[in-house]
């Protein structure tokens, strides 16, 4: 398979576009869907009319995401703002009740564009500031309606549904008090913004 080449996104619409026609394909170059994303220069202006929040719901502290997997799907994840602090884990055994295995843990920086799937492991994403907001562009594919977040200290799966904050920057009326997510949709991509804050 051939990697195109490389044509910078200057606004996030072209970003989008240039996805877009990137998975038309049957088959799809991670390394290539990962440099776009990363060529696409943040810019807040762009991206934080789909940042909403809640007057209520700012006072969550220590936000970040539980240890999930991703649903047998792709996941790219771009920071648009802030830093992250990615930590990845190997599934737990079944037969085994005790402490997840970390694997490793990194810190994304500003335009940097993470890549996970299943066989690589599973993750958890926080905010390392308590004091900056951090965002991150997401981008499933295919998209999917739940996961399996895990607790650490046995391993213990649940199932969670996949649920919106807004969509296209409008406020949904339905949504889970454990998730703060806007998206757009692209037919089979989904583009995820999410918000990490302590404010």
């Amino acid at each position: 398979m051939e990697q195109t080449e490389l044509v910078k996104p200057e606004t996030l619409d072209d970003l989008i576009k240039i996805l877009h026609k990137i998975f038309e394909d049957d088959h799809v170059n991670i390394e290539e869907v990962q440099s776009i994303m990363e060529a696409y220069e943040s810019n807040p202006q762009e991206w934080m009319k789909f940042a909403k929040f809640d007057q209520y719901r700012t006072v969550m502290s220590s936000i970040h995401f539980s240890i999930h997997d991703h649903a047998e799907s792709h996941c790219f994840m771009k920071l648009l703002q802030g830093q992250l602090k990615e930590t990845l884990f190997e599934w737990p055994d079944r037969k085994s009740h005790g402490d997840m295995v970390q694997k490793s843990q990194r810190i994304l920086l500003e335009n940097q564009c993470a890549y996970i799937n299943d066989s690589i492991g599973l993750h958890r994403v926080e905010n390392v500031s308590h004091t900056e907001c951090a965002a991150s562009l997401h981008l499933y594919s295919p998209p999917f309606q739940q996961c399996q977040t895990f607790d650490q200290r046995t391993g213990h799966k649940n199932t969670v549904k996949m649920t919106f904050w807004s969509k296209y920057g409008e406020r949904t009326p339905f949504v889970s008090l454990n998730n703060m997510y806007t998206t757009k949709s692209l037919d089979y991509i989904y583009i995820y913004y999410t918000i990490n804050c302590e404010k």
